[in-house]
């Protein structure tokens, strides 16, 4: 979140931040209530994601049942790749983490490609655990990790702070679509909330208000922002894609954080890793014979993580994969997929009078599209530009 200050000022990342939990909210909210109707005129206990997106066009007007089979395709793949995005940031943190505590205290003095590679001697063999039930136990211990991490960084932002003045209240214009990109990256969780709505006692809480949603993301946007604001405050341009990498590297309580922060995310990234795996392994698994799964599972799990492990080594600029993921994956997965769905579900039979809901709707995908085209544009210039 500092650095998506950093792409729009102080004052414009405050407002943007509110605007863009506003939109995500309303966005998950549309899904879920879509999926929760869908489930009962279908007769079905749950759906997820993907699920209620091939459904509601197969069953919407006759010209787009035809897109039931690529928009399941797209919300899966969007999703796939979010998670993979989101691994490669994984990497490039704990290989940075570990990279400065070395140079501090005199190892050897290797790039950060190094460090991402010597990763691979943890994440291999995490990554071949094939049972949830087995990375439950590292979830809820990274979750406690995190938290320590979080308040040794907050006490570093607070900690003689300069002049809010020394900061822009707005940047310009061209900074927009990378603060849109990374906010969506940091906040958006809409690949959770299915499941997470799903396993609820009672679902009926979810939505409504205040309901769990609601208070979920006015959480999730007053801390968000708060820690954007106080890192850009105290860190400026200087703000990294991790807000642990700007923490100084010779004080034994910034050390802490970071190899906290680079614990956690090796627990963690074993389950981030299971969604883009389960979604390849869905595609092929009937294609390979049954007797032959084991090995199949072991070599696309070992394949995978080289490949993340060597985008991540190729590009060792964590802030660039944060822009490119929000840009492409979230705007799809977060915006206009559910936009798309809602407007097809209500179509007809439960659009009634409420026309806005086209407008309101069109509007959301409009938003999606700009950002995901200037997004991916500003990404992919600053890829190059780095190269």
């Amino acid at each position: 979140m500092p650095l998506a200050f950093k792409n729009a000022g102080w004052l414009v990342g405050s407002l943007g931040t509110i605007l863009i939990g506003f939109i995500c909210g309303h966005v998950i909210h549309i899904l879920v209530k879509t999926s929760q109707q869908l489930c009962v005129e279908i007769k079905r206990p749950c759906l997820g994601y993907a699920d209620t997106c091939e459904i509601v066009f197969k069953n919407g007007p006759k010209p787009v049942r035809k897109f039931a089979k690529f928009v399941r395709e797209l919300a899966d793949w969007a999703l796939a790749l979010t998670h993979m995005g989101a691994c490669c940031v994984y990497v490039v943190v704990i290989a940075e983490s570990f990279r400065q505590i070395s140079n501090e205290y005199g190892g050897p003095k290797w790039s950060v490609t190094i460090f991402c590679g010597l990763t691979l001697v943890v994440l291999v063999p995490l990554t071949q655990i094939t049972k949830l039930k087995y990375l439950v136990p590292f979830s809820a211990l990274a979750n406690f990790v995190w938290l320590g991490s979080i308040l040794i960084s907050i006490y570093y932002c607070l900690r003689d702070p300069p002049d809010l003045s020394e900061r822009k209240i707005g940047n310009s214009i061209t900074g927009i679509p990378n603060f849109i990109s990374t906010c969506l990256f940091a906040m958006e969780g809409i690949g959770v909330v299915m499941p997470v709505e799903n396993e609820m006692i009672k679902p009926q809480h979810f939505l409504g208000c205040p309901g769990v949603l609601n208070i979920a993301m006015t959480t999730v946007v007053a801390l968000y922002g708060f820690v954007g604001f106080s890192g850009y405050l105290k860190y400026g341009d200087e703000a990294r894609g991790s807000l642990t990498l700007n923490l100084p590297q010779d004080e034994i309580l910034a050390q802490i954080a970071k190899i906290l922060v680079a614990c956690v995310m090796m627990l963690s990234f074993a389950l981030i890793y299971y969604v883009p795996f389960d979604v390849v392994w869905r595609k092929v698994q009937d294609k390979i014979p049954a007797k032959n799964h084991r090995w199949a599972i072991a070599a696309i799990r070992l394949v995978g993580t080289l490949l993340i492990v060597g985008v991540a080594s190729a590009i060792p600029r964590l802030e660039l994969f944060m822009e490119l993921v929000g840009a492409i994956c979230l705007s799809i997965l977060g915006l206009f997929l559910p936009a798309a769905t809602e407007t097809v579900w209500r179509w007809g039979k439960h659009l009634g009078p409420c026309y806005w809901i086209v407008v309101k709707n069109a509007l959301l995908t409009i938003f999606s599209v700009v950002a995901m085209v200037s997004g991916v544009a500003y990404s992919v210039k600053s890829i190059v530009d780095t190269l």
